[in-house]
C-alpha cells in the first residue's frame, strides 16, 4: 500500500497523554488522528505511557522507544506535546513534535494557578523543539512560545465531519431524553479539571436564570456521537476554559451550526470571526458569559457556521501531516532511497490493520499506582 502522494510511512507516535478517560483510551483527537493516517496508506503504530511527573516513567519510556526503533523499520517518530519528545532523543529517524498548549504555556493546578513543575514542562519542549526536524503548533498564537530560531507549522486538530453535521435539533432531543421545551446550554470537557473552569460556565448559567429557565449540560466521558448528538441537540455552548490550544469542543460545535459563548482563548478568536450568531466575551466575568448567552438564546434566526469549518476536515489536514513527514525523511531532502525498502511487512489480517487505535494493541507497562493493566494487554505507559 502508497500514501497518496508516494511510497508508504512507516510512523512511531508517541504520546505522554495522561490525561486519558476512565476506559484509559487515548486522547479523542490523538486516536482520531490515527485512524486517519492509517487510512491515507500511513502504518502507524502508537506507544502510549503515563508519565505522571515522574522521570523514571519517562525513563522505561525512553528505553522502550529505543527498543522500538532499534528494529529499524521506522521511517520517523510522531511525539504528541512536547514531553513526550524526550523519550526519542538522541534521534535515530526524524522527530515530528506536535505542541498542544499546556506542554508550551505551562500546567493549571487545581487552585487555578500555573504550578511550577508547569515551567520545567516548559523547559523540556522548548529543548525538544530545537532538535525537533518539524515542530507543529495547534494555534497560531503558540507560536510565541517557542524559541525564536524555531519554525513551526499551524496544524490544528482537525473534525470529523461526517460525525459532526447538523439534526434536527427535536429528533436529538428524543434520540438522547432530552426534553424539546427546554432551553440547553452545552459544557464539553472534565468538569473537575480546574482549568476548564466549569463553575465559572455554572455561575453564568444561575444569572441566565434570573430571566430565562436554562439547563446547564455537561459532555464528558460520552461516546463521541453522543457529543455529536448532544450539539444538535442543545442550544448554545459555552466555553469558560483558562487555556486551550485549538479546543476541538469549539470547532465541532460550530460544524454542528450550534452557536459558541466562549472566553477568549487559543485559536477561538479566529474560528468564530466572521460568524454571526456567536458571541466572544471580552473578559471572564460571570455576568458577562451570562449576558452574551441570553442574546444567543434570544435570538432565533439559524445560523451557517459548519460552512466555516469545511477547511478543517481531518481528511485535509491528514494530506497537509504527511506532507510534514515527506519533508523531514532523508528520500525527500537527499532522494535516490525508496521508503518500502525500510518498511515491514505487515502480517496482521486485513480487518485488524486499519481499527481505532486501542490500548491494548501496544505494550503497557503498569508503572502508575491504581492504574491497572487492562486485561490481556501486553506490556501501556502516558
Amino acid at each position: 500500500m502508497s500514501t497518496r502522494m508516494g511510497p508508504r510511512i512507516r510512523v512511531l507516535m508517541v504520546t505522554g497523554d495522561w490525561r486519558w478517560n476512565s476506559g484509559r483510551r487515548p486522547a479523542v483527537f490523538i486516536a482520531r488522528q490515527v485512524e486517519f493516517l492509517r487510512r491515507a496508506g500511513v502504518e502507524v503504530d502508537l506507544f502510549s505511557f503515563r508519565g505522571a511527573g515522574q522521570p523514571w516513567n519517562y525513563a522505561l519510556a525512553w528505553w522502550e522507544v529505543r527498543r522500538r526503533l532499534n528494529g529499524g523499520s521506522y521511517d520517523l517518530v510522531h511525539a504528541q506535546f512536547g514531553q513526550s519528545g524526550l523519550t526519542a532523543l538522541p534521534q535515530r529517524v526524524p522527530l515530528v513534535v506536535t505542541f498542544r498548549g499546556d506542554d508550551l504555556e505551562g500546567f493549571i493546578g487545581e487552585n487555578g494557578r500555573y504550578i511550577p513543575a508547569g515551567w520545567l514542562f516548559r523547559c523540556i519542549s522548548r529543548v525538544v523543539a530545537r532538535q525537533a526536524d518539524a515542530a507543529i503548533v495547534v494555534s497560531e498564537h503558540m507560536k510565541r512560545y517557542l524559541p525564536g530560531s524555531v519554525p513551526a507549522h499551524v496544524l490544528p486538530s482537525g473534525i470529523d465531519l461526517e460525525l459532526f453535521r447538523p439534526e434536527p435539533r427535536d429528533e436529538a432531543r428524543r434520540r438522547l431524553g432530552l426534553a424539546e421545551e427546554q432551553r440547553l446550554i452545552l459544557f464539553v470537557g472534565n468538569p473537575a479539571l480546574a482549568r476548564k473552569r466549569f463553575a465559572l460556565a455554572q455561575r453564568a448559567v444561575d444569572i441566565v436564570n434570573r430571566s430565562i429557565p436554562a439547563r446547564l449540560i455537561v459532555g464528558w466521558e460520552l461516546p463521541h456521537p453522543d457529543i455529536a448528538a448532544l450539539m444538535s441537540a442543545c442550544d448554545v455552548l459555552v466555553c469558560t476554559s483558562m487555556q486551550e490550544g485549538s479546543p476541538d469542543a469549539v470547532k465541532e460545535a460550530l460544524a454542528c451550526n450550534l452557536p459558541v459563548v466562549s472566553v477568549r482563548l487559543g485559536d477561538v478568536p479566529l474560528r468564530l470571526r466572521g460568524i454571526s450568531g456567536c458571541e466572544l466575551c471580552p473578559d471572564d466575568r460571570a455576568e458577562t458569559i451570562a449576558a452574551a448567552l441570553e442574546r444567543v438564546l434570544r435570538r432565533s434566526s439559524p445560523m451557517d457556521s459548519r460552512s466555516a469549518m469545511k477547511h478543517l476536515d481531518e481528511r485535509l489536514l491528514t494530506q497537509r501531516l504527511i506532507d510534514i513527514y515527506r519533508s523531514v525523511l532523508p528520500s525527500t531532502r537527499a532522494g535516490g532511497r525508496e521508503l518500502e525498502r525500510r518498511a515491514r511487512p505487515d502480517h496482521r489480517p486485513a480487518d485488524q490493520r486499519n481499527r481505532w487505535p486501542s490500548i491494548r494493541e501496544e505494550p503497557v507497562m503498569k508503572i502508575v499506582p491504581g492504574i491497572p493493566a487492562s486485561p490481556g494487554a501486553g506490556p501501556v505507559l502516558p
